[in-house]
């Protein structure tokens, strides 16, 4: 079965950067979408970032983009988020996801089949 563990989270403050990593095991990754998704107390969980299964294709929640790079390495089965210039309203808990299907709606949790564990990203102020 698809497994994904997150990790790369923690404090930092404001301004500056993180690398959230995430290792895919279980299937062939290549052929599997990955998203990160991200969710703050009391707020539903939210769209940060998807990749398609090559690369070529990427989307961004308006609120990080041109911050967040979101990049795969389908040698290592890892998706990679890199958060720069980091604000407090960053703060959350930050879970990869992956699909199989052809195509997905990168910005639906529903599309995703598959979870990680989440990391905890603080970013103080």
């Amino acid at each position: 079965q698809v497994q994904l563990v997150e990790s790369g989270g923690g404090v930092v403050q404001a301004g500056g950067s993180l690398r959230l990593s995430c290792i895919f095991s279980g299937r062939a990754f290549s052929n599997y979408h990955t998203g990160w998704f991200r969710q703050a107390p009391g707020k539903e969980r939210e769209f940060v970032s998807g990749i398609s299964r090559s690369g070529d294709t990427t989307d961004y929640a308006d609120s990080v983009k041109g911050r967040f790079t979101i990049s795969r390495d389908n040698a290592k089965s890892t998706v990679f988020l890199q958060m720069n210039s980091l604000k407090p309203e960053d703060s959350a808990v930050y879970f990869c996801a992956a699909d199989s299907s052809t195509w997905i709606n990168f910005r639906s949790d529903r599309a995703y089949d598959y979870w990680g564990q989440g990391t905890q990203v603080t970013v103080s102020s």
